[in-house]
């Protein structure tokens, strides 16, 4: 794994060395694997922090015994709390995304990634002591804080990556977090069934284990003479939005990015209540099928990515990869047996090289000094969704699984998820169509966070776009 994260360039590893790319691998999977952990248990945690423990026991109980209705109705209430708190790590992403971002261009990768990584310890041990609804809220606030993990390390792979390698090389951290969706659900899974707090102990020691191992081997990436001063009023969503705005086609692609996100947290959202629901599985079946979902996702992101957009260009494979979604989402709602889950799996991995190809589109278009800016409003842009996206899945699955239910349709949330994949693909098509053809990454010494050719490029693209409209 370290060898192959080592390769994207020739420039990255003579200069950094192995092991600064090997930890970006290491802290992508471990965040992931840490992430993954809880989900198999949350619904069953946020049922028992609602009903007492001893109710929840009952209630698995009487499902071991062949009456499941009462655990189904706790399991269905509790998926809108489930939503409610991802609202919350969402909206403190959004707003500090953008300031965590600013901050890695001014001072560099490195303390900022160290800082969010031990700021996950505290919250997983926070949650993981938690026996009201309130401090959970409390830990995901503080996780959606320190949230900047996922856009730093891709800021890091673009400061040591040529522009058309960062496919391949966000791949490689696509299958980190792949594998970590493999190992995670499993261990999670398995964990769950003495006491679904167990998850949470062991992400928080991953997390700390992580940190250390950073403050020993993880070198800064980001040079003195590639920084750039700290603006407030850059750092923030809506500046950052209106300063990056100034070049069309990022706008169109960052929102096709947005719209996919929405889609996509159908999985973190609704995917363990929907396994629990309408497959009756237990916690064991729903590690082992997210686990499934890891390894797929590993498979393509780690070996195929890089060599689908050498052969097809990023282009092509990010219209395919939106594609991939709308099916498998559609597939997913349609499925009545749970082994259908299973044979959806392998295809909807294939939507794995969405990221990579869209990142590799929109980092070539930036300069080096504005790769965290960039990287911190696309995780703005993720997280705006991700404040309506859950509650749009969990009330959607709610409704539709409760007593009121015109029909009863368990797949209700993944319908919705297949159509706003299959919406993106307007703002997509309309980026793709203004956005430059040559893939150049000039530098930027004033600071600017769009390099000025490529902003008349698409400026004037974008007129004549319009003209022919």
């Amino acid at each position: 794994m370290a060898t192959a994260a080592a390769s994207p360039s020739s420039s990255g590893p003579s200069r950094f060395g192995k092991n600064a790319f090997f930890f970006i691998i290491v802290t992508v999977f471990i965040d992931m694997m840490a992430f993954a952990v809880i989900m198999p248990s949350m619904p069953e945690l946020m049922a028992e922090l609602l009903n007492g423990k001893d109710a929840l026991f009952a209630a698995k109980a009487q499902a071991a015994a062949g009456t499941a209705g009462p655990l189904e109705t706790m399991l269905s209430d509790a998926s809108p709390w489930g939503g409610y708190i991802t609202v919350v790590y969402a909206i403190m992403n959004f707003l500090s995304a953008p300031i965590l971002g600013g901050l890695s261009d001014r001072f560099g990768r490195r303390p900022i990634l160290l800082i969010s990584i031990g700021t996950l310890a505290i919250d997983f041990v926070i949650m993981g002591f938690a026996h009201s609804i309130w401090l959970l809220f409390l830990g995901r606030i503080l996780s959606g804080i320190s949230g900047a993990t996922h856009s730093t390390a891709a800021a890091y792979i673009a400061d040591v990556t040529e522009p058309a390698e960062r496919g391949k090389a966000y791949g490689m951290l696509g299958a980190a977090f792949g594998l970590g969706f493999i190992l995670g659900p499993a261990i999670g899974g398995f964990l769950g069934q003495f006491d679904p707090r167990f998850p949470f102990f062991a992400s928080a020691a991953l997390a700390a284990v992580n940190f250390c191992y950073g403050l020993f081997v993880l070198p800064e990436s980001l040079d003195q003479e590639h920084r750039r001063k700290f603006n407030w009023k850059r750092a923030n969503a809506f500046g950052t939005f209106a300063h990056l705005a100034k070049v069309p086609y990022l706008a169109w692609f960052m929102l096709a990015l947005g719209l996919f996100n929405f889609a996509h947290w159908v999985y973190p959202a609704t995917f363990s209540y929907f396994g629990a629901v309408r497959y009756g599985w237990d916690l064991r079946m729903l590690g082992w099928s997210l686990a499934a979902v890891g390894i797929g996702s590993t498979i393509v992101q780690g070996g195929l990515v890089g060599p689908i957009i050498k052969k097809f260009g990023a282009t092509t494979t990010t219209v395919f990869g939106f594609l991939v979604c709308v099916v498998t989402f559609a597939a997913y709602a349609a499925a009545t047996e749970g082994w259908m889950v299973f044979l959806i799996i392998p295809f909807g991995a294939f939507a794995g090289v969405l990221g990579p190809a869209i990142n590799q589109i929109m980092t070539a278009r930036t300069p080096k000094n504005a790769q965290g800016e960039l990287q911190g409003a696309i995780a703005s842009v993720q997280s705006l969704s991700n404040i309506f996206a859950p509650l749009a899945m969990t009330q959607t699955f709610h409704y539709f699984t409760s007593t009121n239910a015109p029909v009863y349709f368990p797949g209700a949330a993944f319908t919705l998820a297949s159509v706003f994949c299959a919406i993106s693909l307007i703002p997509l098509m309309r980026g793709l169509r203004i956005a430059p053809k040559v893939e150049t990454q000039p530098a930027d010494p004033a600071g600017e966070a769009v390099p000025q050719e490529a902003h008349e490029a698409g400026v004037k693209a974008g007129d004549t776009a319009t003209q022919t409209a």
